[in-house]
């Protein structure tokens, strides 16, 4: 009868991890796509940035000065 109290407590110390786990890993989860949209949400701002400077240099049809300013 003892043995048979071990292995009922074993199992319930088994869901237990396993429901330990289960929950980091859904939170885990989370984080990994909070990060994603935050990446594609960067990468878009980096699009947009190049693709203004490409029209700013288009519109002044040279490359930027490279030149040294008058300071020096």
């Amino acid at each position: 009868m003892a043995e048979e109290s071990n292995k009922a407590l074993s199992l319930v110390v088994l869901q237990e991890k396993l429901t330990f786990q289960q929950r980091q890993l859904d939170e885990l989860n989370e984080v990994v796509l909070e990060q994603q949209a935050e990446l594609e949400r960067q990468r878009r701002e980096i699009e947009r940035l190049a693709q203004v400077a490409r029209g700013l240099l288009d519109r002044t049809g040279e490359d930027l000065p490279h030149e040294k300013p008058p300071h020096y």
